[in-house]
């Protein structure tokens, strides 16, 4: 086998790989300039250290039962702001929370993106998610 392919087939596996993460909301994509830039998924939180964080973090959101889901978004910062918008899979926000608007509640019925935008912003946020499933 010719070497030029080998190296083809590593980056397509590669980016199915990525690919797949990301669908499942493991990987993230991100822009992102900071002195500390620390974020974490879990299964029903996010959450983000910062100083001096100026950017955007997206990633798939973990929403596998349809239903109510209430959003609550815990904004320590010492400086700057942060904000999360829930987007669908066309990138139109159905929710947005901020350090003025802490919660909101909307029904999924399908994977959405979480998007997270800092500005300038020092301290801690938290995300957190709670399911009310529709019978």
């Amino acid at each position: 086998m010719k070497p030029w392919l080998d190296i083809l087939a590593l980056g397509t596996v590669t980016g199915v790989v990525i690919y797949l993460l990301y669908c499942r909301g493991i990987a993230v994509t991100k822009s992102v300039a900071a002195v500390l830039f620390v974020f974490q998924t879990r299964k029903s939180e996010d959450r983000a250290a910062l100083n001096s964080c100026t950017g955007w973090v997206r990633h798939m959101g973990r929403f596998r039962r349809r239903g109510t889901y209430t959003f609550t978004l815990d904004c320590q910062l010492s400086n700057g702001d942060a904000a999360v918008s829930l987007l669908d899979k066309e990138k139109r926000e159905l929710l947005c929370l901020n350090r003025y608007v802490t919660t909101g509640s909307i029904e999924l019925e399908s994977r959405c993106y979480l998007h997270w935008e800092f500005k300038g912003a020092t301290g801690k946020c938290t995300l957190y998610w709670k399911n009310t499933p529709i019978p």
